[in-house]
């Protein structure tokens, strides 16, 4: 039950935070969605700085994991909102500026989470 409660506190917390975010940078009509990205960017990068930090504490960082992992970036990042906002770009006739987002957000969420590993590493050392 500890689990769970663990992931709901941290999934509610990245869910505000998710919100906060899309109202600080609103989609602009035909533009490119810069909060779902911002936040897949960011939350790829925390994930880094955390799986640096989990490996040091072993099974200790387990509910750590579960709080801010699981709950927090899961609910801060967001696929489904990816997707929606690509099928939008191809509904209205721009499927190479959807191809670009889908291939920029995958390959820069994968840098930012690389990057928050080495980071997280250098500054844990």
């Amino acid at each position: 039950m500890k689990s769970y409660l663990l992931v709901m506190a941290g999934g509610a917390v990245g869910a505000a935070l998710r919100f906060q975010l899309s109202r600080s940078l609103p989609l602009s009509t035909g533009g490119w969605p810069w909060a779902t990205f911002a936040a897949n960017m960011i939350g790829g990068l925390a994930m880094g700085l955390l799986a640096a930090w989990l490996w040091q504490k072993g099974e200790a960082g387990e509910p750590w994991r579960l709080l801010i992992g699981v709950g927090l970036l899961g609910g801060f990042t967001t696929f489904s909102a990816f997707s929606l906002e690509m099928a939008r770009m191809i509904e209205q006739g721009q499927a190479s500026l959807a191809a670009g987002y889908a291939f920029l957000s995958v390959v820069a969420a994968l840098a930012a989470r690389c990057a928050g590993l080495s980071l997280g590493r250098a500054i844990l050392a």
